[in-house]
């Protein structure tokens, strides 16, 4: 039991952190000694002293408004404040109480400031480690989607034409390995962006067939070159025509794919869909991966769907890696979950389930190529292509020929400027790159769009970018673009786009 006030004062000055007390105007009342190591000043001279006294408003982390206090909005606050000491930062964590008497009015306030300079910098840290990563990232994948534009570009060109079977089906291997190496790049983007729950849903009609044929065409040859069986089985009461996220479902099958594949040596890995009911249009499908490999034992369970995990005590130097943590999550963003089955020795499997509206349209689920192929009417539109890498518009040229599109081409922001100056400007569409030398594609934009004359000021500008910023599609609305075409492009999607812009399309809309 504490005998009287020195006691009490004693015990106070023990504490490790600032301890006070103010009047109801914030003047200080009573400070423990440890305000004299935290701010360099004495008890004694501190006291009868306001509070606002030792903190600047513009060193406080949160928004700190004392009236909260004051007219009972609040009856505590916390904030997080620096204090620059010469060439040192500390932090500090301030905790204020009020205290009511009669009539509900403050009659003191009472708190404690502590010292949180090792875990601020830590935290600090740690931020610009994140940062580092993320411009890494996002650098590295911009550095990658160049030659693999280039890659699944030409297998694009190459599908235009008439080709043997065997070809035919090398060619949409080729171009279905681009299209999932560039999965695999935004698979490790946007990690970031699936732990924090940012991952949206882009529902839309797909054909679950044609996704399921391209899975077979292209994982059944990384199968049979090492000589394990793959099929895939399908319930009869499965519909074809549904409405989801198709590259997300993609993306997940994938990866538990390429995870059996991982772990399986001989045997076999199966791809079963299964139809659960149907009811009020709504169809729920099962998914089960089923393999013979060593995914399924007992030891890996526990840990086979953490990040970046690796079971070399079971599988040498074979882990699942980021796939499975990353299928989890855009599952869990579906509200479904993946699970995993199977005894120890008998290979694993692994099974999700999700629910999918039954689609009425029966014309958008032809492949794209095949979409491609099929008639088409010429466009009647001229093209300014803004884009620095001539591999890039080698990519472009056979397809704008095939669609009559005229169009000229400007390797930075500047040149793009220049075809602004012209009198005989007659461009109905921009392409713009937005990673240029000289000029890039945002600050392009932008002076654009404050030109004094109004017609070349308003013309469509679509963002076409390999750049992978989660981000990107925000920013570029920001700059004033009107759409974004990622690369590599997908050749119906830029003829849509085109269309859209195109001077005949403009004429029946007026008409």
């Amino acid at each position: 039991m504490i005998k009287n006030y020195s006691e009490l004062n004693h015990l106070v000055d023990n504490i490790d952190c600032v301890t006070f007390e103010t009047d109801a105007k914030g003047n200080f009342t009573f400070l423990n000694s440890v305000w004299e190591t935290y701010f360099s000043t004495t008890v004694k001279e501190s006291i009868g002293k306001n509070y606002s006294d030792f903190l600047e408003i513009n060193n406080i982390e949160e928004s700190f408004n004392p009236i909260d206090l004051i007219r009972r909005v609040k009856s505590q606050i916390t904030i997080t404040y620096k204090l620059q000491r010469a060439s040192k930062t500390k932090w500090f964590r301030i905790y204020i109480k009020a205290v009511y008497g009669v009539g509900n009015l403050p009659i003191k306030f009472t708190g404690t400031v502590n010292d949180i300079s090792d875990l601020k910098e830590r935290e600090l840290a740690l931020e610009k480690a994140n940062s580092s990563k993320n411009n890494f990232l996002a650098t590295m994948s911009q550095e990658i989607r160049i030659p693999l534009s280039a890659v699944t570009s030409l297998a694009n060109i190459l599908l235009m034409d008439d080709h043997t079977p065997e070809q035919q089906e090398n060619l949409k291997s080729l171009k279905y390995s681009g299209e999932h190496l560039l999965g695999l790049i935004n698979d490790l983007v946007d990690f970031n962006k699936i732990e924090t729950g940012k991952v949206k849903l882009v529902e839309k009609d797909f054909s679950l067939n044609s996704l399921l044929e391209n899975i077979k065409s292209h994982f059944g040859l990384r199968a049979e070159k090492k000589g394990v069986v793959f099929n895939i089985v399908k319930h009869h009461d499965i519909p074809n025509n549904i409405i989801g996220d198709s590259l997300k479902l993609t993306q997940i099958i994938n990866n538990l794919l390429n995870n059996s594949l991982n772990f399986t040596e001989k045997g076999s890995i199966v791809l079963q869909v299964n139809s659960l009911g149907i009811e009020r249009n709504k169809a729920k499908l099962q998914f089960k991966v089923k393999d013979t490999g060593a995914a399924g034992n007992q030891d890996n369970r526990n840990t086979i769907f953490d990040s970046f995990i690796n079971g070399k005590s079971v599988t040498s130097n074979k882990g699942a890696g980021l796939g499975l943590s990353i299928s989890k999550k855009l599952l869990q963003l579906q509200n479904s979950d993946l699970v995993i089955e199977n005894e120890d020795g008998q290979g694993a499997s692994f099974s999700f389930e999700i629910i999918f509206e039954v689609s009425s349209s029966v014309h958008s689920f032809r492949p794209d190529m095949i979409k491609m192929q099929s008639s088409y009417q010429p466009l009647k539109i001229n093209v300014l292509v803004a884009e620095d890498n001539k591999m890039n518009v080698l990519m472009l040229k056979p397809f704008f020929a095939k669609w009559n599109v005229t169009y000229s081409t400007a390797e930075n922001g500047e040149e793009v400027l220049k075809y602004f100056e012209k009198d005989n400007f007659n461009f109905d569409v921009v392409l713009m790159d937005l990673q240029m030398p000289v000029l890039d594609g945002y600050k392009a934009t932008r002076m654009i769009r404050n030109l004094s004359d109004s017609s070349k000021a308003n013309i469509p500008i679509v963002a076409f970018t390999a750049f992978a910023q989660t981000d990107i599609k925000e920013k570029t609305q920001r700059y004033g673009m009107n759409g974004f075409m990622s690369k590599p492009f997908n050749p119906v999607k830029l003829y849509k786009v085109l269309k859209s812009y195109s001077k005949a399309e403009s004429q029946r809309d007026v008409g």
